[in-house]
């Protein structure tokens, strides 16, 4: 059992460096072709959704540990820092854009981009288990 876990805790941190470094090179691409405030925007778009992953990872692994911790218990408890994690990346990302468009400080188009280095590290991912997968060699039961 440790070897899969150990493969998704791989395929995880690849998506977070990948979402941090796609943000980062979309960041400075932004910034040479249309300036300070589009390279500001897609790295704010990038940050979010970073969190936003890095939060969602957490409150879903907060959630598991405190449902196997307490199997059989007649009201399993919950801590609060998992509801936070989990429910205050919407809050943080309402907030973000609420401000944004609001004041008009940065692009939204940058940001709502910025917000994609997710979705393409994820489908990075794929393309690298596709071509440096281990070919069948993992057993679902």
């Amino acid at each position: 059992m440790a070897e899969p876990e150990s493969f998704y805790l791989s395929a995880e941190r690849r998506v977070e460096w990948l979402t941090l470094g796609l943000g980062l090179a979309a960041a400075l691409a932004a910034h040479v072709r249309y300036g300070w405030q589009f390279g500001a925007g897609v790295a704010l778009g990038a940050a979010l959704t970073w969190i936003n992953f890095r939060w969602l990872k957490q409150g879903v692994a907060g959630l598991i540990r405190v449902s196997t911790a307490q199997t059989g218990a007649e009201r399993p408890r919950v801590p609060r820092g998992v509801y936070v994690k989990f429910f205050g990346r919407f809050a943080l990302l309402l907030l973000a854009v609420y401000v944004i468009l609001s004041r008009s400080w940065l692009p939204m188009p940058a940001v709502i981009g910025g917000l994609f280095a997710a979705v393409a590290a994820v489908m990075l991912e794929m393309v690298w288990e596709l071509v440096h997968g281990r070919h069948g060699t993992e057993r679902h039961s």
